[in-house]
């Protein structure tokens, strides 16, 4: 079987060192070059095209982000595992947006990381357990940060309204619901479809639907 070419990227040699004997003791992998800055570690992507980066995000210059950027952008079959001691919201997720494959903390073990290693390799994303659950917070809040804007145009009342539309019921029954007119109520269907952006009101009612909108009635 054919090894998979790894380059070490870290501004201590010492690190570098211990992860080459780590690695070159699995028959799997290989240490084709190694690099100190981000300079550098884009230069040897470039001369040896490994099929992973181990890429520390603390480097002198330029970061290990910047580089991962860099490298993704100009060769995206070349697979970026951040590999570094620290675990801050605002590095995790630029490392994601910068096109990293991995992100793993030095503390993770030689398993843990030879297994985000052949993760990378076959082209799947892997983050170290100490990461994971602040990304599904992060992507749960996102979620319903969108969804609050998709109503951020509508009234309370017109909120009301778009919710019985979506069980299905007529202006008649809906203003029966809410006491209003049903002229009052025809005026806020046709005000609600073009505030979404729609043109009849079943794409309405999928819309609400599709947007959570009970849960943001009261708000």
């Amino acid at each position: 079987m054919e090894k998979k070419h790894i380059l070490l990227v870290d501004d201590h040699e010492v690190v570098r060192l211990g992860l080459k004997s780590l690695l070159e003791h699995n028959d799997k992998f290989e240490v084709v070059a190694e690099a100190g800055t981000a300079k550098e570690a884009v230069e040897m992507v470039e001369k040896y095209h490994p099929d992973v980066v181990l890429m520390d995000i603390r480097l002198p210059g330029p970061s290990g982000i910047e580089a991962t950027e860099e490298i993704t952008e100009r060769w995206p079959d070349v697979r970026v595992v951040i590999l570094t001691s620290y675990a801050e919201d605002d590095m995790l997720f630029s490392a994601i947006r910068a096109g990293a494959s991995g992100y793993v903390l030095k503390q993770i073990g030689a398993e843990g990381l030879i297994t985000a290693i052949e993760a990378a390799c076959r082209g799947e994303a892997l983050l170290d357990p100490a990461v994971t659950q602040r990304v599904f917070q992060e992507v749960r809040r996102a979620v319903k940060e969108e969804e609050a804007a998709a109503f951020a145009n509508l009234s309370q009342q017109e909120k009301h309204v778009l919710a019985l539309v979506s069980e299905g019921k007529t202006n008649r029954e809906i203003a029966e619901a809410l006491f209003l007119g049903e002229g009052t109520v025809r005026n806020y269907v046709s005000s609600i479809l073009s505030k979404l952006g729609v043109s009849n009101r079943a794409e309405a009612a999928a819309y609400a639907v599709g947007h959570s909108l009970k849960e943001y009635l009261d708000r």
